[in-house]
């Protein structure tokens, strides 16, 4: 097998191994309290998944050194593409087409993007860099998770927000990976070790901020949004950075800008499917739980007598005491008499307060 050859099996087997992962992760976040969206660590699916995750990025690794930056990179964009059947086969949870439309356009704008993307010569970060691009992404992070805490209640747009902040800790732990490596090319040095810090944090917020991207909202809204943030996030870094540029000249920049909006289109797609979805969720939850204006609310069986009809043929007695032409129609009905299952028939009520004649 050739070198290409390997890379691209390599990279296909990688994205499996992240579409596995996240599966794991959506499942474990659905059925994790709220305490524990961010890091489940009791619970051995979340391992699983951290496992998954962790062989699909040494897999990238290995596909990078194999095969072309050109040629890795967009097939990582595929995670999406097979997350979706691997959910509707094995959890049984299918996307609609809405969701395959968005995700297919999430896919096809990454991969074109980053296919654009021009190669450059090998080059470190200086100190002054490293700082300021550590304390840009710390900046970027928090605001997107005071921003998510901020829309608690529409969980689609929570998610969408908590993905980001974990596609842009991902994508500067890349950066600073790839800094250090430029760095090790020369000899391995202490000066390093703040570096090396600093991607062991980005790498472990980014896999806490994925699990809880994906409580509530599903699988294809917060892994597309994953998936899109991370490399884009490091193209970005790399073109202002580390001097890279987009092929073909202007022309090349011109379709990277049209592969990033077909890339947004899908995001913004999967984002209000999501949220239609939540839409209907909660118009059918209101639905159950409407009851009658006139019954008490927090009486349960005022709620089952008022939806109880009685037959036509049903003779409703009088209460006693009451005139011979009395109307029976007029007699109260008690919601306190023992109903057994059969119609409910009301009882009249003897008048305990006779007037007693004494001698």
């Amino acid at each position: 097998m050739s070198a290409l050859a390997l890379s691209v099996v390599l990279s296909f087997v990688s994205a499996v191994a992240y579409a596995a992962g996240a599966i794991v992760q959506e499942q474990v976040a659905v059925s994790s309290p709220g305490a524990q969206q961010y890091a489940p660590l009791r619970r051995p699916g979340w391992w699983a998944a951290v496992a998954l995750n962790g062989l699909g990025a040494l897999l990238h690794v290995v596909a990078l050194a194999y095969g072309p930056l050109s040629l890795v990179q967009p097939l990582g964009a595929l995670t999406i593409v097979f997350a979706l059947p691997m959910a509707a086969l094995f959890v049984g949870r299918k996307a609609g087409a809405t969701a395959w439309r968005g995700a297919i356009m999430a896919t096809v704008g990454l991969a074109g993007l980053l296919s654009l993307v021009g190669a450059a010569e090998a080059q470190s970060l200086s100190s002054a860099q490293r700082v300021a691009a550590a304390l840009g992404t710390a900046g970027a992070v928090v605001a997107l998770m005071v921003a998510a805490r901020a829309v608690h209640r529409h969980p689609a747009v929570r998610s969408i927000l908590l993905a980001m902040a974990s596609g842009v800790a991902f994508g500067m732990s890349s950066v600073f990976t790839k800094t250090v490596a430029v760095d090790w090319t020369g000899g391995v040095s202490a000066g390093d070790l703040p570096s090396m810090a600093v991607i062991g944090v980005l790498a472990t917020a980014g896999m806490l901020l994925s699990q809880a991207s994906y409580r509530g909202a599903g699988l294809a809204a917060p892994l597309a949004t994953l998936t899109v943030m991370n490399p884009v996030v490091a193209a970005v870094v790399g073109i202002t950075m580390f001097g890279e540029t987009f092929r073909y000249g202007s022309t090349g920049t011109a379709l990277a800008l049209s592969c990033g909006v077909v890339a947004a289109g899908g995001l913004i797609l999967l984002t209000t499917e999501r949220l239609a979805r939540e839409h209907q969720e909660a118009r059918a939850g209101g639905a159950k739980s409407a009851v009658p204006a006139s019954v008490p609310a927090a009486d349960a069986a005022e709620r089952l007598l008022a939806q109880l009809t009685l037959p036509d043929d049903v003779p409703v007695p009088a209460p006693l005491g009451a005139p011979d032409d009395a109307d029976p129609a007029a007699a109260p009905l008690m919601a306190y008499a023992p109903f057994c299952g059969g119609p409910y028939v009301p009882v009249g009520v003897v008048d305990r307060h006779r007037t007693r004649i004494t001698s």
